[in-house]
């Protein structure tokens, strides 16, 4: 996973923000639009189109039967029950192209979210950082420590739990981009800090798997480490009219890309 976020990174780094991360409009509205047409294509591409349409008809055929027969109960159930049974089918056929859509379009979202779901903390804020050992690393709490750099300070002493979670409370006393070190036994793991400054893209979270993909604002941490996560509290960015922070981006992109491609659907002549 380190590899795949951080040249994942460095592709997405270069196509998003044209303009720079003032200006977060255009990137939140020309990818999604992108995402839903790249759809489309995938669907005509992958998807028995033809099984489709003729799954579509069947439905159609039985709700008219239950129209037209509402008086026969025994119809209308008939009719009810392969209607549930066409449904079966027609989600069906809708899993090859949303498995084939799947892996690029959590890349795409997640580079999004990394790049404008938050805004830098404000100097002078107080944010926790939290990190968790894995109970099977063989490492204890209190064998972790923690090295700040100029321009961060101790807020509070570290907290330690029983469930090999520890906590710092943070000053952010300068801006800049900060490097936190936090020493593991013998091992040493970084987590990045942005504090003040202009719009860029902010590190949330490190973590370790498949799931590290969704946090690619810093490389994943090492699949055999003794950590599992590190996570620095950070600010949801307001994006004007547009939905803000994380989960409000991740609406956007899905509702915007749906209506892109149902717009362009009978262009491309797609059945969905």
């Amino acid at each position: 996973m380190q590899s795949f976020n951080h040249i994942s990174s460095a592709i997405f780094d270069v196509l998003l923000a044209p303009f720079g991360h003032e200006h977060p409009a255009f990137d939140l509205l020309v990818w999604p639009a992108l995402m839903g047409v790249l759809a489309i294509l995938v669907y005509k591409v992958v998807s028995n189109q033809k099984a489709l349409a003729r799954v579509k008809s069947q439905i159609s055929m039985r709700l008219l039967e239950i129209r037209l027969f509402s008086h026969d109960i025994v119809q209308v159930l008939a009719s009810t029950g392969v209607i549930l049974a066409k449904n079966v089918v027609y989600l069906g056929n809708h899993m090859l192209p949303m498995a084939v859509m799947l892996g690029p379009f959590v890349v795409i979202l997640a580079q999004l979210v990394a790049n404008y779901a938050y805004d830098p903390t404000p100097p002078g804020a107080v944010e926790l950082l939290h990190v968790r050992l894995d109970p099977d690393a063989g490492v204890a709490s209190r064998d972790v420590a923690l090295t700040l750099p100029e321009g961060v300070s101790l807020d509070a002493p570290p907290v330690q739990t029983a469930d090999q979670q520890v906590f710092w409370r943070l000053r952010a006393d300068a801006p800049g981009d900060h490097v936190l070190s936090v020493k593991v036994g013998d091992a040493v793991f970084e987590k990045g800090w942005a504090v003040g400054g202009g719009a860029r893209k902010v590190p949330l979270k490190r973590l370790r798997g498949l799931e590290a993909i969704l946090y690619p604002g810093e490389l994943a941490l090492p699949g055999n480490g003794p950590l599992l996560s590190m996570e620095l509290g950070v600010h949801s960015r307001a994006l004007g009219p547009l939905p803000a922070g994380e989960l409000g981006i991740v609406l956007w992109v899905l509702v915007w890309s749906l209506v892109a491609g149902f717009a362009v659907k009978g262009l491309f002549g797609v059945t969905i």
